[in-house]
This record gives C-alpha cells, structure tokens and sequence, in this order.
C-alpha cells in the first residue's frame, strides 16, 4: 500500500506499524449523522457511547434526517442519557445541515482547514472533533491530530520527547509529523492502534472511534 512505503522511511514508526492489519480509509454517507455521534461520545467510554448511539438511532426508528432531530424535543433527547447541552448540540448540527449544507457534495470541494473553520461555527463542535469527520467520515488521508491525548502520549514515548515544554513539545510533534505528509492520517492511526494495543500501559486511552 502505498502509505505504508511512504511511512516506512519513519524508522521508528515502521516498528510500530510491522505486524499491524494495515488500515484503509472508507467514507461515511451521512456526515451529519457521524458529527452528532461523535458529539454524543465525547467524554465517555466507548461501552457507553455505543448504548447511548444505539438509544438514539431507535428514537427514530432507523438513520435519522437532520429535519428530525432538528424537531426532536430537548426533553426527548435528554431521555436517552444525554445532557442538555449535548441535546442542544445536536440541534445545531442539524439546523446548520439544513440551512449551510453538510454533505459531501458541499464539503468535497473545501480544504481540510476550510471544512475545519465551516464547521467550528456550529456551537459544540471543535477542532478536534472536526479532524475525526476529516477522518473517519470524509476518509482524508493528511490529517494530525496533534492536539489529540492519545497521539501526544504515544509521540513521546516513540520517540522520547519531553512534554513539559508544551510550546518545544508541539513543535518536534510538527516537525515529525511533516515528515509523514501526505499520509499523516495513516500514522495517527497506527499510533493510537499501538496505544490501544497497551504500549503505554497506565494511560488513558483516546475517546475517538475507530
């Protein structure tokens, strides 16, 4: 694949990667529907994101349009486990579905950094919560994730950083990174996998869905 020759060049990261399934990026049809589930999981486990997701596909009885959760109550959406202020947020991505547009024939032809700044409008919705739509939605393969826990923690044991200076930290994070262009999706990948696979031991893992 070709990422992975690219990668490779990445001595240390290729010890990592050897002996992982290699990955490949898919697109997702309804990106408003991926942006609501990602809000939902925020700061939850992955067990109970997964009820509280499955909660809400059933309100509707199958993938909800952006007219219908727009319509849904705030009560109704509180019922299934989520706060008002997440039930707020995902009233705000369907309203600015419907009034901006958010499908792929809109977003295709934006930049990364062009989709990260349209979509940061809506209320609730952040930087980081936009690279994972890059990601895993819209299936871009240049997108780090640098302000992601999970992606600093394992860049500094891979490669022996020291994050007490977070200004010099976030810089040899860049500079690493820019080596891995125009595949830097990819590497975040592997590095959560290999995160996920216990290298870090006591850490906390990422709350991303993968």
């Amino acid at each position: 694949m070709k990422h992975l020759d690219h990668l490779f060049k990445d001595k240390k990261l290729k010890k990592i990667i050897d002996g992982q399934k290699p990955y490949r990026l898919s697109r997702s049809k309804n990106i408003h529907l991926d942006l609501c589930n990602s809000i939902m999981s925020q700061q939850l486990s992955t067990k109970v994101a997964e009820i509280i997701n499955a909660r809400f596909i059933k309100l509707y009885e199958g993938e909800p349009s952006p007219e219908r959760i727009m319509n849904t109550s705030t009560d109704k959406l509180r019922s299934i486990g989520l706060s008002n202020a997440k039930a707020s947020y995902l009233q705000n991505v369907a309203r600015f579905a419907l009034d901006f547009g958010m499908d792929h024939a809109h977003l295709d032809k934006m930049e990364n950094e062009q989709i990260i700044e349209y979509l940061t409008q809506i209320k609730g919705v952040g930087k980081w919560t936009v690279e994972m739509i890059l990601m895993f939605t819209l299936g871009r393969e240049d997108v780090f994730a640098i302000d992601d826990l999970g992606i600093q923690q394992s860049m500094a044991k891979l490669y022996k950083l020291d994050s007490r200076n977070k200004k010099k930290f976030r810089e040899e994070l860049l500079s690493i990174s820019d080596k891995w262009k125009p595949f830097r999706t990819y590497a975040c990948i592997y590095l959560w996998r290999w995160k996920d696979a216990g290298a870090l031991q006591n850490k906390n893992k990422p709350k991303a869905t993968r």
